[in-house]
């Protein structure tokens, strides 16, 4: 992956704005049509950086493939609000989404939200488009602001991937803890003793509880932790790369690097391969997510799976379901929808040399 633009969704429009084609994707990503609607409806062959272009275009225009389908003034709407526009997440994010809205058929609308500043402005261009829920990923499923927000206008928020349900929003939920536990525990059942870690961003709490994950493994291994292989990270590629040359650049390494996600275990490959390092001969490196440059960079990395694609669909059809449900004058029921992880074994982890 290339390094994060920061500025990449400053174009992003207002969700009142004029219909955005497909064609203006495929112009704005400099792909054809067919490449637009083979990336939204996942199909392959399809290479990871055209598919990133597309998504890409996607997120910066507010494309909803709906919004000539029915009735703007009575389609069901789904909104979402986006906080890091450069995450390997956020392309298997909107595809899921995509899919899915159309099966629901309703329409889906999204907005950018880097900062809950930003987040709330975005919340309020969706209100005004007058969307019946809103799908909050993290770190803005843990804003009380975004949250009271969406009930105090009738819009029924819904808690993506948090760490932390609430009783009064609905909520995909998923055991960052136990996924990183494991993921520890496998680095220390191939005879890893020397294990550094990757935070992510501390407005997530995924990110603590990732951590937390990790460090019980390694005080139930009776394993020391060492401060200086603890390293701060974003859940963005160049943090990793910031956080390999700490956690490599000192005089005793560790055998083993767990990032916090994937965009910084790959970052943190980059640098090794430039130092020379082989993985996982000389250094073994593992992240979380599954995201789709697990599979692209080399070796393929050892990861636990996060299924994002298939989280966005539920969270689409549970909000389509449960706006529909209030607009028969009933209250939707609260509903807590829990994912499984898995550890996916691959090429980036074995046992250390000495």
């Amino acid at each position: 992956m290339a390094d994060d633009n920061e500025d990449r969704d400053a174009g992003v429009k207002s969700a009142q704005r004029p219909v955005v084609t497909i064609h203006d994707v495929a112009r704005h990503a400099g792909v054809s049509s067919m490449t637009v609607s083979r990336v939204m409806t996942g199909k392959r062959h399809v290479s990871e950086a055209m598919r990133e272009r597309v998504n890409l275009a996607i997120a910066e225009l507010n494309y909803s493939p709906n919004l000539n389908a029915r009735s703007f003034s009575s389609a069901v709407r789904v909104g979402a609000i986006y906080s890091n526009p450069s995450s390997s997440n956020l392309g298997a994010f909107l595809m899921g989404a995509f899919r899915q809205s159309g099966e629901s058929g309703c329409q889906f609308l999204i907005e950018p939200g880097r900062t809950e500043a930003e987040a709330v402005e975005g919340l309020h261009r969706l209100i005004e488009s007058r969307i019946g829920g809103v799908i909050l990923p993290p770190p803005l499923c843990d804003s009380e602001v975004l949250l009271d927000l969406a009930l105090s206008s009738e819009v029924i928020p819904l808690a993506f991937a948090t760490a932390i349900p609430r009783e009064r929003v609905s909520a995909i939920i998923v055991d960052d803890y136990k996924g990183a536990y494991d993921m520890t525990r496998y680095l220390i059942g191939l005879g890893h003793r020397k294990i550094g870690f990757v935070q992510g961003d501390p407005k997530h709490s995924p990110s603590q509880r990732r951590e937390q994950g990790f460090r019980a493994a390694m005080v139930g291994a009776s394993l020391m932790i060492k401060d200086d292989w603890i390293a701060p990270g974003l859940f963005t590629y160049r943090s990793g790369l910031d956080a390999a040359r700490q956690l490599l650049g000192g005089a005793e390494r560790p055998t083993a690097i767990f990032a916090s996600n994937d965009d910084m275990a790959a970052a943190i490959t980059a640098i090794a391969h430039g130092m020379g390092l082989v993985i996982p001969d000389d250094l073994s490196v593992v992240g979380f997510d599954d995201a789709q440059v697990a599979s692209t960079i080399w070796p393929e990395l050892t990861t636990i799976r996060q299924p994002i694609s298939d989280m966005a669909s539920r969270a689409v059809a549970l909000l389509s379901e449960q706006i529909r449900e209030a607009r028969t004058g009933n209250k939707p029921e609260v509903r807590h929808v829990r994912e499984m992880l898995t550890l996916v074994k691959r090429a980036s982890a074995g046992s250390p040399a000495d």
